[in-house]
């Protein structure tokens, strides 16, 4: 049976508490005898989800505690701890996970295990700000959630599929349970290997699901982090559940890292005041608060950051006080004033008819990216938060370097704003006092004068100044290449975009439904377009 586990020396001070403390109906035993067994099944590497939550630090001590159970020759399959960092995590987490990686580390070279901790990061220019900043993506609601994907899924993504083309298979550990979420239970369900406690990644090939605390509950959970058991007691509602008040709030993981952190940090953002453990099932457990992303408008209200700001981390104010900020612009009153009514294809987009609605009826246009002058506002109140925290000796960044390069690329060439005034590195010395190490192209783009003398040259001839700019700008990308294939079609996108003001660009897509119109643009766009191939036709000739 594999609930009767042989213990190494190395797991001698849990004994009693694995051979007798009751997990979903087993002893802890069975189940650390069921992770040796996946582990020496086969020379597949693991690799650890590790978010720094109740959930993957209950897997690090059930796995922890299982390999110190292993002979030492046996523990010889790698182990990646991998940990995901969106660089806008809430502080107090990213300090407790960036603690919590460096004791597990600390502990598994002292224990002689083949456990290595990793964080990665999202690409720079696929981070929160260089995409709200930067592309001036709106702040993320429930119907268009950007951030997920692309800063925490692809990262661990990514990093998956390094160790697969390293290994050629995976096993991926995580600490989903079906208790705390039905959807994931029945997606792991849907593609379970018959006969094998592993599942298929749903996306990733080669690359295979093991959830070792599937069965648990949430009071399983805090168990194994505290050590410590439910007693079934007469209480004044009853023969209830309690928790034993026998375990010392100091205890260590198998590692050496303290829970204590953790369960502070879970009751003090629950919102509850109440300690994660419930003392009875009256009590409302804290063990569903929501910490993660100090940015986060996907949400109404920060109830987790409100309640940190109220249990000691008053500091952390004015980063609600931003957050919020975002979050007002998702309301649809304030849409129109902080988002560009075009789209970064260029072009003014217009909602759908909904059920019911007359389809001849005006429709609304469909915001687009925010304006730059906001995403410059923001980024400079950015900088001075972040120049605040760092003179009361906070470790925190709130914005790195990496992701400033990608904005001001993004800046100066934006699709409707491009920012031929270069404003990031001058808003940076303004706040800073100081220069980073920018790259300075003098062909990348032009100056203000520039601007200015385009922009009063474009009045006179009754031209849009920003398509002229755009043109420009294509022309001084393709400068110097040898063959440029394409730059027809090139421009013809650019002047088929929507130019001009939005009622402008209104009375011109209406004038467009008349026939007359229709008919005067289209011999319009059949000049454009023969002008086109002849250009085309001097450019073969040329090269």
């Amino acid at each position: 049976m594999i609930e009767d586990l042989t213990l190494a020396d190395d797991l001698a001070e849990y004994e009693d508490f694995i051979n007798n403390e009751s997990f979903a109906s087993n002893k802890l035993s069975h189940y650390i005898a069921d992770v040796q067994r996946v582990y020496c099944a086969d020379k597949r590497p693991w690799v650890i989800g590790y978010s720094g939550g109740k959930d993957s630090s209950a897997i690090m001590s059930l796995i922890y505690m299982a390999l110190l159970g292993l002979p030492v020759k046996d523990r010889n399959k790698p182990i990646f701890v991998v940990s995901s960092d969106t660089l806008v995590e809430t502080p107090v987490v990213v300090n407790h996970i960036k603690d919590s990686l460096a004791a597990i580390e600390r502990g598994a070279k002292r224990d002689k295990l083949p456990i290595t901790c990793h964080k990665v990061i999202p690409e720079s220019d696929q981070t929160f700000w260089s995409s709200l900043l930067g592309k001036g993506y709106p702040a993320p609601t429930r119907s268009f959630r950007w951030c997920t994907e692309r800063m925490k899924i692809d990262p661990v993504s990514d990093f998956i599929k390094s160790k697969v083309s390293q290994f050629d298979e995976v096993i991926v550990v995580l600490g989903s349970r079906s208790q705390e979420s039905a959807s994931r239970a029945q997606v792991i369900a849907k593609h379970k290997i018959d006969g094998s406690r592993l599942a298929r990644h749903t996306t990733l090939s080669n690359a295979f699901i093991y959830t070792p605390i599937d069965t648990w509950g949430v009071d399983d959970v805090w168990k194994i982090l505290r050590l410590c058991h439910l007693e079934t007691k007469e209480t004044p509602y009853g023969i209830k559940n309690v928790w034993s008040n026998e375990y010392d709030l100091e205890w260590e993981n198998p590692w050496g890292g303290k829970n204590l952190v953790l369960w502070n940090l879970y009751k003090d953002s629950s919102g509850q005041g109440e300690c994660p453990m419930v003392i009875d099932e009256t009590t409302p457990s804290c063990g569903n608060s929501r910490f993660g992303c100090w940015t986060c408008t996907v949400v109404t209200k920060d109830r987790a950051m409100e309640s940190l700001i109220q249990n000691g981390e008053e500091w952390m104010a004015p980063l609600l006080t931003f957050r919020n900020k975002l979050a007002m612009t998702t309301d649809p009153a304030n849409k129109d004033e902080y988002r560009n009514f075009k789209r970064r294809t260029g072009r003014v987009s217009y909602q759908y008819a909904k059920e019911g609605e007359d389809v001849a009826a005006e429709r609304r246009h469909v915001p687009g990216p925010y304006w730059l002058k906001y995403r410059k506002q923001w980024i400079r109140e950015l900088f001075e938060l972040d120049k605040q925290f760092k003179a009361e000796g906070r470790e925190i960044e709130l914005i790195t370097t990496p992701e400033l390069h990608a904005i001001r690329q993004e800046w100066i060439h934006d699709p409707n704003e491009p920012d031929w005034d270069d404003s990031l590195p001058q808003i940076f010395r303004e706040v800073y006092g100081y220069d980073l190490d920018w790259v300075y192209d003098d062909n990348a783009s032009f100056g203000k004068d520039d601007a200015q003398l385009i922009q009063e040259l474009c009045e006179d001839f009754d031209v849009e100044p920003e398509m002229i700019m755009k043109l420009i700008e294509l022309e001084m990308s393709m400068e110097g290449l040898g063959r440029r294939n394409g730059i027809s079609n090139k421009i013809a996108s650019l002047l088929k975009r929507d130019w001009g003001s939005l009622e402008e660009i209104k009375q011109k897509h209406a004038s467009l439904q008349s026939k007359a119109a229709y008919d005067v643009h289209q011999l319009e766009i059949d000049r454009y377009n023969q002008q086109l191939v002849e250009l085309e036709k001097l450019l073969q000739k040329e090269f």
